[in-house]
């Protein structure tokens, strides 16, 4: 499974092409999408597209590539919601790691967020439930159970959360993503590797109509 997952990157590479920045109908709802693990904005590039032909109004985090947490990510990104929803709560849409900032920003600032949906996001139970925590510690320089945040992230945000999760995923495990009662207000199964997530044109969809319709 994993091995697919890395194949699945090469064969979906051409939708990161394109121009990174605001787009979609100035009145829709605004939506940001935060990238994954050494992903960044250019990653997600087919998924902003999808939503902002679906009437949203998407930008991604504008913070570059993610390294994973630092002392001000989370500042930073708050920041960035604040500026972008302008008066408006925002829809923060987080696959993988970036489901975790997601739902940590949402604790900080509720009064920004109006909702958050996680895309395989491993925010439940053990945090070496995946296969990149190695290489998570590697580059972030810290424990992957000692981040520089104090919150724990299976601890729900104060705004509706959705966790979209899939059986294929070769990356992040089931119950990790999935999580338990209290953990999250919904959980959707999604037919599509962890790649697929922000890559696969044939789960976007499925990721845009849960958008819609939670809660």
């Amino acid at each position: 499974m994993l091995l697919r997952e890395w194949a699945s990157v090469w064969a979906r590479i051409y939708r990161s092409f394109g121009r990174a920045g605001v787009r979609g109908p100035e009145d829709g709802a605004p939506l940001m999408v935060l990238p994954g693990f050494l992903a960044t904005d250019h990653t997600t590039l087919g998924l902003q597209k999808a939503l902002a032909a679906a009437g949203y109004r998407v930008t991604g985090w504008s913070l570059g590539l993610n390294k994973g947490v630092a002392a001000d990510t989370l500042e930073r990104i708050v920041a960035g919601i604040e500026a972008f929803g302008g008066g408006r709560p925002v829809i923060l849409v987080g696959w993988s790691l970036g489901g975790i900032f997601a739902r940590e920003a949402a604790k900080l600032r509720p009064d920004l967020v109006a909702k958050v949906v996680t895309l395989g996001s491993p925010f439940s139970g053990d945090r070496r439930n995946n296969n990149v925590w190695r290489l998570y510690e590697l580059v972030a320089g810290h424990p992957v159970d000692d981040p520089p945040i104090a919150s724990d992230p299976a601890v729900k945000p104060p705004v509706p959360t959705l966790a979209i999760w899939s059986r294929r995923d070769g990356i992040v495990a089931v119950c990790a993503a999935r999580g338990e009662e209290g953990e999250r207000d919904a959980e959707l199964e999604l037919d599509c590797t962890h790649m697929g997530f922000g890559l696969s044109g044939r789960a976007y969809p499925r990721i845009v109509e849960a958008i819609r319709t939670f809660p």
